[in-house]
């Protein structure tokens, strides 16, 4: 009898032992790692600004200067992103005075990095922007611009410069391009004599039509000219006058007869 329950304590401890030796042998087991958020997509500003637009003139003031290179880095390598104003190729044809022809080459390069802002603004960030006013450009130092949002539509003032922001062609961080109708003159390089506005064109003057009444004149007389009303009365009387002169004559033709 004490042989079997010593056998029995035994096989029991050996079990107990194996099952702990089972646990401690398997494996720990990990929560699996969260994938990395995925990289913002890059954005070829060459390939935008050659299938909109036409931005042709802009876009090759921008690869002369090397400024692409610039924006194009700020738009993949940075967290800020970038906000540019693009002009459409008319504005440049429609720009006389002052003149591009005469700006150096840095001038130039000043002018297409004035265009910009260092950071990425969608559509809706511009009812703040414009309490911040005036907001430096990618140029830096006196390269500012003013804006104001008027029931939701953004007006841009660089001093020689008065336009508005007339579309959105991309607006996907970190790349924002906004259409504008004039190219951005800055201050810093045409200077503060600016030329004023045009008045407005008077309204021409509207002849009066030819049935309209004369003016009374300083006598108090009216105009010699009879109103309609005038003249219907007096068609009514003559109607009555011959209407009674028939009336008398078949009166007597019937007497006679």
């Amino acid at each position: 009898m004490e042989v079997s329950m010593a056998l029995m304590i035994s096989a029991l401890l050996l079990l107990f032992s194996s099952a702990n030796a089972q646990k401690a042998a398997s494996p720990p087991t990990f929560s699996p790692t969260p994938a990395p958020a995925p990289a913002p997509e890059h954005v070829n500003l060459t390939d935008l600004l050659s299938v909109a637009g036409p931005f042709h003139t802009f876009l090759n003031y921008l690869e002369s200067t090397k400024v692409l290179e610039t924006f194009q880095n700020q738009a993949n390598n940075t967290d800020e992103g970038i906000t540019i104003f693009v002009p459409k190729d008319d504005a440049f044809k429609s720009l006389k005075k002052p003149s591009l022809a005469n700006l150096t080459q840095d001038q130039l390069k000043q002018l297409c990095l004035f265009h910009a802002l260092p950071h990425y603004y969608s559509f809706a960030d511009f009812k703040n922007l414009s309490q911040m006013s005036p907001v430096s450009t990618y140029a830096g130092g006196d390269y500012k611009l003013n804006f104001t949002d008027v029931s939701g539509a953004v007006h841009i003032d660089s001093g020689w410069s008065r336009t508005k922001v007339s579309s959105s062609v991309h607006s996907t961080d970190p790349v924002a391009l906004y259409q504008v109708d004039k190219v951005l003159l800055p201050e810093a390089i045409f200077g503060t004599d600016i030329p004023p506005m045009p008045a407005p064109a008077p309204a021409p003057d509207v002849a009066p039509p030819a049935d309209a009444p004369s003016e009374v004149s300083d006598g108090g007389a009216a105009s010699p000219k009879s109103s309609p009303g005038t003249n219907s009365s007096h068609r009514n009387i003559n109607w009555g006058i011959c209407s009674q002169l028939i009336l008398a004559v078949s009166g007597l033709m019937v007497l006679f007869l």
